[in-house]
């Protein structure tokens, strides 16, 4: 009787074990597939001189025409292409698709006029899939 106890114990936690270890490699592939590269810097700016972004902030004056965002990656693993996503509140005002090529470092930058749009703003930066990398909130006031 307590041998078969003893046996059924070690079966379970064998199980459990087992289960375990497949849980963490699942997990570890799939952080390898989302780290194709690290987002450096993200900011709002309304523009960029000598290839930094200059005019950052979280809160611009209405009579602010354009601003832009501007992105840094760095240990890109391989080309890929990221979407700049601005949204005026919850409705989605446009899509800018930019490559990010292969390499220690890359820079690049979306723009949007805001057409005098009052209010809070968030751009979505997107991997290929679609999936939310990182967000960044403004506001026009």
């Amino acid at each position: 009787m307590k041998r078969q106890k003893a046996l059924r114990f070690g079966f379970i936690l064998m199980v459990m074990v087992a289960w375990v270890m497949v849980l963490q490699a699942y997990g570890q592939e799939k952080s390898k597939e989302s780290a194709e590269f690290t987002i450096a810097q993200l900011v709002v700016g309304t523009g960029v001189e000598k290839a930094e972004p200059v005019g950052v902030a979280d809160t611009f004056p209405p009579t602010t025409e354009q601003v832009l965002c501007f992105l840094e990656a760095t240990n890109i693993a391989k080309d890929t292409e990221v979407s700049f996503v601005w949204f005026y509140g919850q409705k989605e005002m446009l899509k800018t698709t930019l490559s990010l090529k292969m390499g220690p470092r890359w820079r690049t930058y979306a723009n949007k006029n805001l057409r005098g749009l009052k209010g809070d703003w968030k751009v979505e930066i997107r991997d290929p899939d679609g999936k939310v990398l990182k967000d960044l909130k403004f506001k026009v006031e």
